[in-house]
């Protein structure tokens, strides 16, 4: 999305959200063919990470037509740098600290199924979680099911930094919406100006599958104008129209550390039932 001028486009806009949907298949592709446990396969992050890279993909993106999801195609196919992932459940826990030093946490936690694996550790009560139901059964796939290999998932606490210290520190539960709900904070906190609150309330979006299923909409939360919404949909995107506050965008929460005014401005997400304290 660096290359684009979000803020000309206007938060929540038809531009805004096809753009970003568009970027978030072309992402979703490359991270399809590659991602899995980094000991068991060579992943070109060198190349994957290259702004060069990103511009070459960014070409990709027509501002009138969407694209179909399941048909993009990763940039760097498997057989090209050395050999190259895979649902979604839902029980999991994001939270974030941060002290007066600046010493800042970003921490989330998830048995994924709403029970796990349905097995107990023992006498503990700690449920073990199912991750790996993402693996593949296809021996060729990248994220194939091997003895001792960890398996790809959605799990991204997440931290940004200015001049070298943490910045804004923030996460999401919502599977494979978790990264769409970062781009969103982060683009409102960063090109819009939203202070932290804001910018977890503005409207979502989520592009493709989330929990398992194979739904390849954009689901659109209804705050979003019907004329963006009709807009979106001449242009090609799948849209499906979801509640005002959907759970499925993800319980976003979110602390920023101004480093000039030394300000510590937390966010917690109407969507669940997080809290936002000061100590």
């Amino acid at each position: 999305m660096e290359g684009f001028d979000l803020r000309g486009f206007g938060d929540a806009s038809a531009d805004y959200l096809h753009h970003l949907a568009e970027a978030v298949k072309l992402a979703f592709a490359d991270r399809n063919a590659w991602l899995t446990d980094p000991r068991f396969l060579d992943i070109p992050l060198d190349r994957l990470l290259d702004k060069g890279y990103a511009e070459q993909r960014r070409r990709l993106i027509d501002p009138e037509r969407a694209m179909v999801m399941e048909d993009v195609a990763p940039g760097i196919a498997p057989d090209e740098a050395s050999a190259g992932s895979g649902g979604d459940g839902g029980d999991t826990c994001y939270f974030c600290a941060t002290d007066s030093d600046g010493l800042a946490v970003s921490v989330i936690q998830s048995i994924y199924h709403d029970f796990g694996s349905v097995e107990i550790a023992g006498d503990t009560g700690i449920i073990m979680q199912n991750r790996g139901s993402f693996f593949a059964l296809d021996p060729a796939h990248p994220n194939s099911l091997e003895p001792g290999k960890r398996t790809f998932h959605t799990l991204i606490p997440a931290m940004l930094h200015r001049q070298g210290r943490p910045y804004l520190v923030y996460g999401s539960m919502g599977g494979e919406g978790q990264p769409q709900t970062h781009a969103a904070m982060v683009s409102r906190i960063v090109d819009f100006g939203y202070d932290v609150q804001q910018a977890i309330e503005a409207p979502r979006w989520l592009m493709g599958r989330t929990w398992g299923t194979k739904v390849q909409d954009l689901a659109l939360e209804g705050r979003i104008s019907d004329l963006v919404v009709n807009e979106l949909k001449r242009r090609g995107q799948p849209v499906k129209p979801v509640e005002d506050w959907n759970d499925n965008m993800g319980h976003a929460q979110a602390i920023r550390n101004d480093p000039e005014t030394g300000l510590l401005e937390g966010g917690a997400d109407p969507r669940g039932d997080g809290a936002a304290i000061g100590y």
